[in-house]
Parts: C-alpha cells; structure tokens; sequence
C-alpha cells in the first residue's frame, strides 16, 4: 500500500491534461486528506485553450479517496506571476504548512513522505526556508545525509511554512537595486554568478519577467535561509517542451530527470550550505563555463569545484 500523506496539498494547474493526469495520479495515490486546486483561465487569444483548461479541471474532479477539497479557479488569465503567486498566499491562508505541486512536477512515491517528515522536523527551525524535491546534481552525491542544505530554492515540486510565505514581496518592494550586489556578494563570490543574479533581480523588479519564483529565492537569500534538497531526484519535471510555458527545450538536461526514491531518511550532521553543489547548478543554469571560455578567465579554482576535464 502507498503511503498515505500527512500534509495538505496544493495542485496548481493550467492547460495541459497530459502532465496533470500523471501528476495528479501520483497525488491520488498518497491520498492527501486536504487537497487544494488552483487553476489558472485560458487566454483569450488562444481559442483552443478553454477546452484544455476545461479537461485538466475535469480530471482534478476525480477524487475517489476520502478528502477535503478546496478550488481556487479563475476564468480569465491571470498568468504565471499572478496565478501562482496567488494560489500559493490562498494555499497558506488555510494551511501553517503543506505540499505544492504543479502540472508538470511528477513527484516519486517517497516525496510525500520526505516533505511530512521535514515540515515537521523543520517547522520551527527558522534556519530552514525550504523544502525542495527535485536534485539537479546528476548523481554526485553531497554531505553525510539523504539529504543536504543549500542556498538555492528550487520549486519543482516542495514544500514549506506560511511562517516564509508570508513575507512573501511579489515585486520585491522591500529591496532597492544598488544594495543587492552587496547583499548578495555575502553568499556567492563568483563576479558573473553575482551578474548574473543583478541582473535577474532588476528584470524581476521592472516586471520584465512574469514570474513568481525568483521572488522566493531572493526572500531567502536576504534571510540567509537555508533550503534542503534530496540526494535523489523525487521530482521529475515532465514539462519541457513546446506545451510548456517557460521550459521549451525538450532536451534540457533537467527535462524529465529520472525519478528515484529515498528509502531512509538522515540528516547531514552539520546545518550548512553545500555552496560546492549550488555552483555546479549555477554553472549550468548561468553557462559559466563558456562565459569564463570566452573571456578567458577560467580560474583553477573553478575549474576543480565544476569538475572540468578538459577546457
């Protein structure tokens, strides 16, 4: 018999039936006793997506388990930034704690039970910010534990407290633009790492990006948070391509990562950030790599932490 979740889970929808059906049957077989729905509404230049939109609810409909259920359902088009965002404040408004999934995050069976037990051991440690799913390390493994800390917030497929949530600044009022390369150059000392992050900052702040994430990663990292991320991959981002909103490129290294599972669950000893780990994400997410090649400035330092053969 599957595992029967603890927590209360929030399952955030658009237009595609085919990532929500597996996903959705993946929550089916936890059988959260609290199950919240947002579904964002179809845009009106788009003429085919009400009936998408009208099957991906339908299938959300088929609730065959004992279980409290919630909608949060728009009929125009909010887009990513406001519809997420918007179901994530709902979501807590009702919940201290609890499961996101989105359409295109296929969770491993043991992701529920890995988010129970670390929303409970971490409710109150407000060193700890986070609680992600997926592992974009491709095998290499880090710390003592069946999982590590980092600096980093990743979002396919978590969990978390509305004790974060609710300092939640959707357009980063709460921060000016010439103090956070000063801010952030106390976590990360790489200079195109903290380009990089400038510059995202800036686009997020001047709405140039319609998104809610980066909004809760730079929450954290100017609380100096701390997230806690598997050394196995439980979440599988099935949503690359051309259906996909932001992730079109189907031969993304992090498409569709095998899913694996955590049969144990140990804490590392120390509670401190893997900043090795979070640079051989950052290295890709940023192409550091090429950027460096290109000027000609790849350190030897660099070198050794991203595990570079040959450059």
């Amino acid at each position: 018999m599957a595992y029967q979740t603890q927590s209360a889970v929030l399952f955030i929808v658009f237009k595609r039936p085919d990532t929500t059906a597996r996903v959705f049957n993946q929550i089916r077989a936890a059988q959260p006793k609290r199950l919240y729905v947002a579904a964002d509404g179809p845009r009106y230049n788009k003429p085919d997506e009400a009936q998408l939109c009208k099957q991906v609810r339908l299938i959300c409909e088929q609730i065959d388990w004992e279980c409290e259920v919630k909608k949060f359902y728009h009929n125009e088009n909010y887009g990513c930034k406001e519809a997420v965002s918007s179901a994530i404040t709902w979501f807590f408004e009702h919940e201290e704690e609890g499961i996101i999934l989105e359409d295109d995050c296929l969770p491993a069976e043991s992701f529920f039970k890995y988010c129970d037990t670390l929303l409970e051991k971490y409710r109150y440690d407000t060193r700890i910010r986070h609680i992600g799913g997926a592992n974009l390390q491709q095998g290499k493994i880090w710390g003592d534990g069946s999982y590590y800390y980092s600096n980093l917030t990743h979002v396919w497929g978590w969990a978390g407290w509305r004790r974060v949530w609710e300092q939640y600044d959707k357009e980063l009022k709460l921060y000016e633009a010439s103090e956070v390369r000063t801010q952030l150059a106390k976590i990360f000392t790489d200079h195109l790492i903290l380009d990089s992050w400038e510059i995202i900052f800036n686009d997020v702040k001047a709405g140039k990006v319609n998104t809610w994430d980066y909004q809760l990663t730079f929450l954290n990292f100017f609380n100096n948070g701390l997230s806690v991320i598997p050394n196995s991959n439980l979440i599988s981002n099935i949503g690359f391509g051309s259906g996909s909103t932001h992730d079109m490129d189907d031969i993304n290294s992090y498409a569709a990562i095998q899913l694996q599972e955590i049969n144990e669950i140990i804490a590392p000893q120390y509670i401190l950030p893997e900043k090795q780990a979070d640079l051989l994400t950052l290295s890709y997410e940023f192409n550091l790599v090429e950027r460096y090649r290109k000027h000609n400035k790849l350190s030897r330092r660099f070198k050794r932490w991203i595990n570079v053969k040959s450059i």
